[in-house]
């Protein structure tokens, strides 16, 4: 039976990590990340759990720590945000590519600079090529579950890739929210234990880990990588449906909020899709066909998914809380066109930037989402794809 709580997003995210009970947690503190390692170690301290906890002296110590770790067979997690995660790139793609399963929280945070502690995907979206798998939470109970189906989902061995759990910093990390929690054993049960079939402390196998990789082979290691990337889409929704058995709350790549029928389609990520939801309840009351798509699964991108999905609207727009940089839209909105493209669907599309530095996205910025797309739709074409919403002019 599940167990009713009120915690913040990052208390969750730690009660998760007790449940879930790793070998190994290494991580230094940033903000808004902070709370998870803090509150994590006072299960350390008191015996909840019999992880060995490793305070580093910076993110890049906290990831070659988890490597470290996870290379001798032992499971690792750990938790940061922005310029933390800038700090760890380095070793960021070195845990990918030596395909080590390892798990952390991210909480969203702007990078610098200018120094900026409030939310928007700038870090997320500067690793998203990386090779990590990549899921966003919408709220505590999303980056709760999601870091539950995690370490099902990157210790499978047709993917053996690691894993990041976003969440919005402050937004949710912060905030309190009503939240179902799993009785200790059951996610036991569910998340199983890390048998891995190849690390550095078996004696009955002596093996290399992080050897030179030149011209000869690193273009098929980089395919591998690419091959387990596209294996995990599978394993996402095996592993969702076993959690639905469990728990009774229900996941796929994305959430579709009243698009069976819909004219006109919002793609978002995270604690925005509450906003977009409300605001499309709101037109719905007006007779105006409104929808929302809501993306868990970031990497593997599901494209082929996505374009099934609005195959039928008349115009989207996407949401991007990080700007691309690059004068064609931001990078959920590339994705997302590319993916239309490529599976043959043609739809007029917005690209919107907002929320940077953590600015509010209120109801009625998205309302004017929704004008606007009704306007496209009207005279079938877009003027300027690339927009800014929120955004003060002079």
């Amino acid at each position: 039976m599940s167990i009713r709580e009120r915690l913040s997003g990052n208390e969750a995210a730690a009660i998760a990590m007790k449940q879930i009970n790793p070998d190994v947690v290494a991580a230094f503190p940033i903000t808004p990340s902070t709370e998870i390692p803090q509150y994590f170690s006072t299960f350390v301290s008191n015996g909840a759990v019999d992880t060995e906890f490793v305070a580093v002296e910076s993110e890049h110590s906290a990831m070659s720590a988890c490597i470290g770790a996870e290379a001798a067979g032992a499971r690792a997690m750990t938790a940061t945000s922005a310029n933390g995660l800038s700090l760890m790139w380095e070793m960021i793609y070195i845990a990918s590519s030596l395909r080590l399963p390892i798990v952390m929280s991210l909480v969203n945070r702007a990078v610098s600079g200018p120094l900026n502690i409030h939310n928007d995907h700038s870090d997320a979206m500067g690793v998203r090529d990386s090779g990590w798998i990549m899921l966003f939470s919408e709220n505590n109970q999303e980056a709760y579950d999601n870091l539950l189906m995690a370490h099902r989902i990157a210790e499978h061995e047709k993917v053996l890739l690691p894993t990041m759990v976003c969440q919005d910093g402050f937004i949710t990390s912060h905030s309190i929210e009503n939240i179902e929690l799993e009785e200790d054993e059951k996610v036991k049960e569910f998340v199983g234990t890390y048998k891995p079939k190849h690390y550095l402390l078996n004696d009955k196998e002596p093996i290399a880990v992080g050897p030179l990789d030149l011209q000869a082979y690193l273009f098929e290691h980089k395919a591998q990588q690419a091959e387990a990337m596209k294996n995990a889409k599978e394993v996402i929704l095996n592993v969702a449906k076993d959690f639905e058995k469990m728990t009774g709350r229900k996941y796929s790549f994305f959430e579709e909020y009243k698009t069976e029928d819909a004219d006109f389609v919002i793609i978002c990520m995270n604690s925005t899709a509450g906003t977009a939801k409300y605001e499309a309840d709101k037109l719905r009351e007006q007779g105006i066909k409104a929808g929302v798509l809501k993306l868990r699964v970031f990497r593997p991108f599901p494209a082929e998914e996505i374009a099934k999905a609005i195959s039928h609207v008349k115009a989207v727009a996407v949401l991007d809380k990080a700007d691309g940089l690059n004068a064609v839209g931001g990078p959920l909105f590339t994705d997302v066109t590319s993916g239309l493209y490529t599976n043959g669907v043609q739809i007029p599309t917005l690209s919107y930037i907002y929320g940077i530095g953590g600015r509010d996205i209120k109801a009625e910025e998205i309302g004017t989402v929704y004008k606007d797309l009704s306007e496209v739709a009207k005279f079938g074409k877009v003027e300027n794809p690339y927009r800014y919403l929120g955004l003060r002019r002079k």
